[in-house]
């Protein structure tokens, strides 16, 4: 089993090999479509037939004449480090740019519990199993659990694919396989040092040496990935050289982790992926990162094919002198991992679903989940590592190969070929009556929209009627069968009916999205955000039918700690720049959420009302008409306090329009050959300097200068200058955001509010009151020294000026006309709060306009 002679290979033979190889790749695809088979399987097996073959005609007289040939695949001119260094980055770094990671957000519990509990409960399973056994040391057994522990997602994603199986079930895979080869390897790494004496067997600090190598390669992968972030912008123009960078990428984090920092470079790959997948499309254009992303897709097709092949070439080496003894151990490797595996998903998977039951995993994606844990090219290539490694023996180097390899073809000839069957029986393959009926309106919908595209062609194309009317009577009639499909559904009520509109609306809503994505009318800034949120519309839908559309619609317009925590910064340390930016995107959210929601309006009266009815359609519009009035509501909150930046924004997007319509507009011109290349491109060069410039998003300022503050203020606003800055100098301006609590009741009444801009709630026992610009809350508490009596809660974004008890009280001994004006007010509202609500007198008389405003508040001042 140890690394052999290796004849000098020529440089045409080796590139040849590769030939060969690229080849038998590609013809296998066709091949495993027509079987049914995972192309990963395919591979597996003839990678295998292809070293069985190469082993014959190399030790075999009569076929020397290919030696030369054989001999590249048995003694391949890479080892198990170059195999890993080579291929394995590429598969991390794509396998993370592709996932959709906010959803993968939304079921981290079960992967997580699958990527690492799995790991090491496969690793315990097998290693404490074998022991008694095996006749090898414990470390050894744990060894060999740790290499078949990872899982290899690509044969059973292909397969869920393949046969229409639920995105999520292919989500909580992939996202496991993605981890667990990170908690694998690090494990796989120090049980190799301790075997090999490298390093002490200690539980605890083997345990402290895990944490620090995946903590230490988060930390690498996101600080190096953030930096090449920030460098996509200078290749703004250059998709090749993007794409060039991108590559780069995961070699560079895998090499600093794996050599200098010392730290699981697994992990910091996984999380350079993920970071350049959430930051990545805001720093290139669509075009650009689809190109990307497309590059890539070949890249990791190429890799993890290649890898599959190597490694599976390989394996008759590695199951060299397979006896029945051995044939009994893999048994149990078997019944342990199976077992491991069955323990965490029927016995952890669910215990989480008592914190979160709505994301509960079904018995039946339990069941796939178990037996879709297929092995592949990395148990291979780890296993290779220990045949090379010269500090182990050739005992323990053979016992760890032949098992991790025996065990990797069990998968793949047994879970691999039955995993599809398996789906079947338990019906995941097939759609429920909901998906049906959803099936039957959008093909319905999709056939009508053919029949009038068809009708559109046979006219400017001038097609006599007599052929084309059969095509349109028959896109037509089978449009009315799926539509009469969709209505007459078994069980279906309106209630299914209404679920089924606002699923289409959402799917409608991601098109919507991408659709101004596509032609720059939405910034990249935030373009994740509201593809995430239709994903959860969707989700939630699914989930709770309209309940859980409106739950997902609002949670976006909710104010996140995020908020919070901004606001304590610049409340306490003067830091506008976080809240700034904050307040700046979620106008920039909702602005687009206004655009999108008027747009799925106008879709639903368009084509969901005629396919669904009526009365369902009307449902649907009152559920869209409730969610736009929420975002107007929003937005008209932020643009009373910031209407110049408000405008701003919709300039913005106005101008990106304008120039959506320049561009298609030149580029009509150069497909009509009306101008050439050289001044189409000149144009286009023209129109991107001045796209560039409606990318760049002004600052929102939310400074707050005390003088212009009170001179907002009815009370102050015909006070001389030279008062009112002696005023400003006793008071301290705060803003607040909606839902902020400024008062609550029962504290004691330390300071007093003015209000210079806003709308506040004030919460009596009997009343509910709102006062707006102009108004006070709070004195009375400090002029009687009686605890707050009402709760007082920001309805708004308001600018508010803050005087201290003390201040207060000398404010009204120097101002003898502001204190006659304070205490009518006082002894107003006094008779107002002893009045019931029924008897109390209509606010306003001939006190002018700061009574009018005052009068309304009656409580509000004692609280």
């Amino acid at each position: 089993m140890r690394r052999g002679h290796h004849a000098r290979m020529e440089t045409p033979i080796v590139v040849g090999a590769f030939a060969l190889l690229l080849i038998t790749i590609s013809l296998l695809q066709p091949l495993a479509r027509r079987l049914g088979l995972a192309p990963s399987v395919l591979l597996a097996m003839v990678g295998t037939l292809i070293g069985i073959a190469a082993t014959y005609l190399l030790y075999t007289p009569q076929t020397d004449a290919f030696n030369e040939i054989a001999n590249v695949f048995v003694n391949l001119p890479l080892d198990s480090e170059k195999i890993l260094y080579i291929f394995l980055p590429i598969l991390l770094f794509q396998t993370s740019l592709t996932l959709d990671f906010r959803r993968i957000m939304e079921d981290i519990g079960p992967i997580l519990v699958m990527a690492v509990i799995a790991v090491l409960a496969a690793t315990a399973f097998i290693g404490f199993a074998l022991y008694p056994l095996a006749g090898f040391s414990l470390v050894t057994c744990l060894l060999l659990g740790a290499i078949v522990a990872t899982t290899d997602p690509v044969a059973v994603v292909a397969i869920f694919r393949d046969i229409g199986a639920p995105a999520r079930l292919g989500r909580i895979v992939e996202g496991e396989s993605l981890l667990n080869d990170a908690a694998a390897i690090v494990i796989f790494v120090i049980l190799l040092g301790i075997l090999t004496g490298q390093a002490e067997p200690d539980a605890l600090q083997a345990a402290v040496a895990f944490g620090r190598s995946f903590i230490g390669g988060l930390i690498v992968g996101v600080a190096v990935a953030r930096l090449f972030v920030l460098l996509l912008p200078l290749l703004r123009d250059l998709p090749l050289a993007q794409v060039t960078l991108s590559l780069a990428l995961p070699y560079a984090i895998y090499v600093v982790s794996d050599q200098f920092a010392d730290v699981s470079a697994v992990v910091a790959v996984v999380a350079a992926g993920i970071v350049f997948n959430l930051y990545g499309p805001s720093r290139i254009s669509p075009q650009h990162w689809t190109f990307l992303n497309n590059v890539w897709e070949q890249i990791a097709f190429w890799a993890s094919s290649l890898i599959f092949v190597l490694a599976s070439i390989l394996i008759p080496r590695l199951v060299a002198g397979f006896s029945l003894l051995d044939v009994l151990l893999l048994a149990v490797v078997i019944v342990a991992a199976l077992a491991s595996r069955a323990l965490v998903i029927f016995g952890l998977l669910p215990a989480l679903s008592l914190f979160d039951p709505k994301r509960e995993v079904s018995t039946k994606f339990k069941t796939v989940i178990l037996w879709g844990g297929m092995r592949g090219a990395i148990t291979l290539t780890l296993a290779l590592s220990v045949a090379e490694h010269p500090g182990l023996p050739d005992d323990v180097s053979s016992f760890v190969t032949k098992l991790a390899t025996g065990f990797v073809l069990f998968t793949l000839l047994v879970y691999g070929t039955s995993l599809k069957t398996l789906i079947r029986i338990l019906g995941l393959d097939r759609l429920n009556a909901r998906d049906q009926a959803l099936r039957s309106q959008y093909l319905a919908l999709a056939l009508s929209d053919v029949r009038q595209g068809v009708t559109e062609a046979a006219q400017d194309y001038q097609i006599d009627p007599s052929v084309s009317a059969p095509i349109i009577e028959n896109y037509g009639e089978r449009a009315e069968t799926a539509l009469e499909a969709a209505s007459k559904s078994k069980d279906l009520a309106d209630k299914d009916r209404v679920i089924l509109g606002l699923i289409a609306l959402a799917d409608k809503e991601r098109q919507l999205v991408l659709n101004h994505f596509n032609e720059k009318t939405l910034s990249n800034r935030t373009v994740s955000m509201h593809l995430a949120l239709a994903g959860r519309i969707g989700d939630q839908t699914r989930q709770a039918g309209r309940a859980g559309y409106n739950r997902a619609a609002r949670e976006p317009l909710q104010f996140s700690w995020r908020f919070r925590i901004a606001q304590i910064l610049q409340r306490r340390f003067k830091l506008d720049r976080p809240l700034a930016t904050l307040l700046s995107d979620r106008l920039e959210f909702l602005l687009v959420c206004r655009i999108v929601s008027r747009e799925l309006v106008a879709f639903n009266r368009s084509r969901i009302r005629p396919l669904v009815g009526p009365r369902v359609g009307d449902i649907l519009h009152e559920t869209l008409a409730a969610r736009r009035g929420e975002i107007l509501k929003a937005i008209e909150a932020i643009r009373l306090q910031y209407p110049d930046y408000a405008d701003s924004q919709e300039e913005l997007f106005l101008r990106r329009t304008g120039l959506r319509l320049e561009e298609a507009s030149f580029a009509d011109a150069h497909s009509s050959s009306l101008i050439g290349a050289e001044l189409y491109n000149d144009l286009l060069r023209e129109t991107s300097r001045v796209r560039h410039e409606t990318m760049t998003r002004s600052e929102l300022d939310l400074r707050m200068k005390t003088e212009e503050l009170l001179s907002q203020h009815a009370l102050f606003s015909e006070l001389s200058e030279e008062r009112r800055k002696d005023i400003a100098r006793m008071m301290r301006p705060r803003f607040a955001i909606p839902g902020d609590r400024l008062i609550r009741k029962g504290d004691k009444g330390d300071k007093a509010f003015f209000i210079a801009s806003g709308a506040v709630e004030v919460q009596t026992e009997t009343n509910v009151l709102r006062l707006g610009r102009g108004d006070i809350f709070g004195e009375i508490a400090l002029v009687t020294g009686q605890p707050r009596s009402a709760d007082v809660i920001a309805l708004g974004y308001c600018q508010l000026l803050m005087l201290s008890a003390a201040d207060f009280r000398a404010l009204m001994d120097r101002a003898p006309d502001l204190k006659e004006h304070v205490d009518q007010l006082s002894q107003k509202r006094i008779y107002m709060n002893a009045a019931p609500p029924q008897d109390m007198p209509p606010p306003g008389g001939n006190d002018g306009e700061k009574e009018t405003s005052a009068a309304k508040t009656t409580e509000a001042n004692q609280s």
